[in-house]
């Protein structure tokens, strides 16, 4: 899949899969594609979140009113907050703003915010799928920021829960979340959007791009892709997919993939154990187990092709290490990345590239567009359902149990 700002690169192979079963799935995959184009128009199915018509539960001017504030703070878990998170990350240089994130239950965090921060100078978005999630409902209430008619908060979830509740009964402002979108797939609606909007990203632009894995020229890849980690997850030899990050940039992302990988494949004794792997940091503490350990990993490795500015320079006289001299960081680091591929390919570990060469809404849309379509065809060609996450649900319910 090539585009003028996003190179991919399928380097899987398949030599033990039978014809016939490599014909068998390419059926299933096409029968799978046809039902997801006929699911983008149905406004009651996940995927209809990549369609063109899709419309906020909000007119962007009723949130104008919210754009005053230079502080914001997100407060939710999992997929209600991975998606801003990685698109904080990988605007971080472009966004003015202080952005801060409660993502898990951390009380020196806390403490130390309400002590540095004059909490009614800072905007807080308190985003929540099922509206009842314990962490996001217990970081809410010890920052003691719930008050009547408080013109600095913004709730989102869906109907009829304790969020939504709360919204009606001390009159607080209230986005209504759809609850056929989980929350690692609501990224591209409201959940990810409206923080995207407040941060200063043009959503937009967002979203201009995402169905673009759907065009023929590139559902190659697509189709590539699914069927053969389908295969490699089907055969039961391959335990981990290594997200491996040479551009700090698109770390949160990855994290987001973590999620939307291990929750939705993560099932029926199936799936892969997806890791978010830093490089080139890691060439020297993990790459030794990845390359030479138990033969049981496929690698996704990401890079973002910008320009360095800095380049490395060798004191005045010496000789020493003359090969870095007036070298670009970036050189160095892509030099690194050549290398472990070139060492992939001999050792025929699979693995695929996803190179980045533009840092804007459209690019960070398409990526987000084609890790959701390509989650949601592995899963129905495994036979799973992509949507749901049974073990999650039971732990909620003893913790529940637990405090009642």
């Amino acid at each position: 899949m090539t585009q003028t700002d996003l190179v991919f690169k399928n380097n899987i192979q398949l030599k033990n899969l039978k014809s016939n079963s490599r014909n068998y799935l390419i059926k299933r995959y096409n029968k799978i594609l046809l039902e997801i184009k006929k699911d983008l128009k149905n406004n009651k199915k996940t995927i209809s979140v990549l369609d063109d018509n899709f419309k906020l539960n909000i007119k962007i001017k009723d949130l104008k009113k919210f754009k005053k504030f230079h502080k914001i703070a997100f407060i939710g878990m999992g997929g209600s907050i991975l998606g801003v998170e990685a698109v904080y990350n990988f605007f971080q240089l472009k966004i003015t703003k202080k952005i801060y994130f409660f993502n898990n239950i951390d009380e020196k965090k806390i403490i130390s915010f309400k002590k540095k921060e004059n909490l009614s100078k800072v905007l807080f978005v308190i985003i929540s799928k099922s509206g009842n999630t314990v962490e996001t409902l217990s970081n809410t209430f010890s920052l003691n920021i719930i008050k009547k008619k408080a013109n600095n908060i913004i709730l989102i979830s869906e109907k009829n829960n304790l969020l939504s509740s709360l919204s009606k009964e001390l009159n607080l402002f209230h986005i209504e979340h759809r609850d056929y979108i989980g929350g690692r797939y609501s990224v591209l609606s409201e959940a990810g959007l409206i923080p995207a909007y407040l941060m200063g990203i043009n959503i937009k632009k967002f979203r201009s791009k995402i169905l673009n894995c759907f065009d023929n020229k590139n559902l190659n890849f697509l189709k590539e892709s699914t069927i053969k980690l389908a295969s490699l997850i089907s055969s039961k030899k391959f335990s981990s997919l290594i997200f491996l990050n040479y551009s700090p940039e698109l770390e949160k992302f990855l994290y987001w993939c973590q999620q939307l990988l291990a929750e939705s494949l993560g099932k029926k004794n199936k799936g892969l154990l997806p890791m978010v792997s830093t490089a080139p940091k890691d060439h020297h503490s993990l790459l030794q187990l990845y390359l030479d350990g138990p033969n049981d990993k496929i690698f996704n490795i990401f890079s973002f092709e910008n320009n360095s500015e800095l380049k490395t320079t060798i004191p005045k006289g010496s000789s020493v290490g003359s090969f870095f001299n007036k070298k670009k960081l970036n050189k160095i680091k892509n030099a690194q990345r050549y290398a472990l591929i070139k060492v992939l390919k001999k050792k025929q570990i699979p693995f695929r590239e996803f190179k980045i060469k533009k840092n804007n809404e459209e690019v960070l849309g398409k990526l987000f567009s084609l890790f959701i379509t390509e989650t949601i065809i592995i899963g129905k060609l495994l036979n799973i359902n992509p949507f749901d996450q049974p073990a999650v649900e039971q732990v909620k319910v003893y913790t529940k149990k637990l405090l009642s």
